[in-house]
């Protein structure tokens, strides 16, 4: 099968994804959107089209705003295509994806990932349990089909978004049990050379304060500083434990909701070989990118959380910015008509990103929910344990592709995004170097499952 030409193919149909193709389109440029959802919205505002107006409220005004970039892609010249699971993206713009049991194939001029990020990992004793699900994955359930947990949950972790769930949950009126919150006085004490760029920053804030202000108004137990958590159970969730200030908690649940954060989703731009850099703030790998978010891979551009973590309105300007790159390459801009353009949305990502800092510094996960002890499971997929990684590392194991070979960690269906920063971390620690050192795993398409038959169709 011959492959359809295009001049840009757009990853993603998140608050990037959506900003970036509409802004392509206005340059008079053909372009695809390609997304695996049924909708366009991405992560952040999943279902955003779809959601009757009493979901949208309960969900709050951030969400909301989604509508208008669904919006703009509606009235757009875009070739949206729904339902479309990209499988492929080559180095040369080939971009293959399945849809509706069949496998098609683009041929662009240049192509925008935006791909957004992914919850990181939050290796602690009894996380595979049943019962025990992610905040994200929990909120999900919630913006797409109005679903939640029909009993008391327990939120743990930290981070925005888990005190954005528990205020969502109860304008839903699901009861909650507990908040429990990892970050530290000695968190905040580290934030402080961040706050007056937070300061500048007061919406957001403000928007945090706020969601602070209502859960602790609905008399819900909210502890700070745990240490040690760990989920009861044997064939599932019955409590979470922990401790504060040294002293044993104990809260009885059956549902357990963990969010340590989010990270990028990076399994196109390392199946491309592109460059990366570990993090030190957001301890993660992040493509290295230039202003206009250009890979080091001639043509492949990345637009959102993606290319580091950001946030939704942020990522919404990074795609324009992306948009302006792209068009200047293929010639419908000048250089100087690019940078006037930009001008502008420089400023509002600039204010967009002032609160980052602060919360990368207070939210920063601890040590101890990332490196896990012996007998936790870091991946899932093949049932590979933290002490197992550690005695491949005894035995020479010097990153997370060789553990591949010695114990098929990372060769599941996840692909390595359930455990990939973890093993990397654990690795590193009992190598006694840096993260940066040990690398990621080599990612290779299909970076999603297709079958033989649907291969063999095309």
């Amino acid at each position: 099968m011959n492959p359809v030409n295009v001049d840009v193919v757009v990853v993603g149909a998140g608050a990037a994804g959506m900003s970036g193709a509409v802004a392509l389109a206005r340059s008079g440029l053909q372009v695809v959107l390609l997304d695996e959802q049924g909708s366009p919205g991405g992560q952040i505002y999943r279902g955003i089209t779809l959601a009757p107006l009493g979901r949208r409220d309960m969900l709050g005004p951030d969400y909301a705003h989604g509508n208008e970039l669904a919006q703009a892609l509606a009235a757009s010249s875009v070739q949206y295509e729904k339902g479309a699971a990209v499988w492929q993206v080559t180095r040369d713009h080939q971009v293959s994806y399945l849809r509706d049991g069949r496998l098609h194939t683009l041929q662009a001029r240049a192509v925008l990932l935006a791909t957004g990020a992914m919850e990181r990992p939050f290796p602690i004793p009894g996380w595979t349990l049943p019962g025990v699900m992610t905040a994200g994955a929990a909120q999900i359930l919630l913006k797409s089909s109005g679903l939640a947990p029909s009993e008391p949950v327990v939120l743990a972790g930290c981070g925005p978004l888990l005190y954005l769930l528990g205020w969502q949950y109860l304008r839903a009126g699901v009861p909650i049990k507990a908040l429990v919150d990892t970050t530290r006085p000695e968190d905040y004490w580290r934030a402080r050379r961040h706050l007056f760029a937070a300061l500048r920053a007061w919406p957001y804030l403000r928007k945090g304060l706020d969601l602070m202000r209502g859960l602790r108004s609905a008399g819900i137990a909210h502890y700070t500083g745990a240490e040690q958590l760990a989920i009861e159970g044997e064939e599932a969730a019955r409590a979470l434990v922990f401790t504060v200030g040294g002293k044993a908690q104990r809260v009885a649940t059956r549902c357990v909701l963990l969010h340590q954060g989010v990270v990028p989703n990076i399994q196109f731009s390392q199946s491309l070989r592109a460059s990366h850099h570990w993090d030190v703030d957001q301890l993660c790998f992040s493509p290295k990118v230039d202003p206009w978010g250009a890979l080091d891979v001639p043509g492949i551009y990345v637009a959102g959380d993606g290319a580091g973590i950001g946030g939704a309105q942020a990522a919404a300007v990074q795609g324009e910015l992306a948009a302006l790159g792209i068009a200047r390459q293929m010639g419908t801009l000048s250089d100087a008509q690019r940078d006037y353009r930009a001008e502008p949305l420089r400023a509002r990502l600039e204010s967009n990103l002032r609160i980052r800092p602060f919360l990368d510094a207070l939210y920063q996960p601890k040590e101890a929910n990332r490196i896990p002890a012996d007998e936790v499971m870091v991946c899932r997929c093949e049932e590979v344990t933290a002490g197992e990684l550690r005695q491949f590392v005894a035995l020479g194991c010097t990153g997370p592709n060789q553990a591949k070979s010695f114990g098929r960690c990372g060769m599941g269906p996840c692909q390595g995004r359930m455990c990939g920063l973890t093993v990397t971390e654990v690795i590193a620690k009992a190598r006694g170097v840096s993260a940066s050192e040990v690398g990621y795993y080599r990612i290779r398409p299909p970076i999603k499952p297709i079958t033989l038959g649907e291969l063999a169709g095309e």
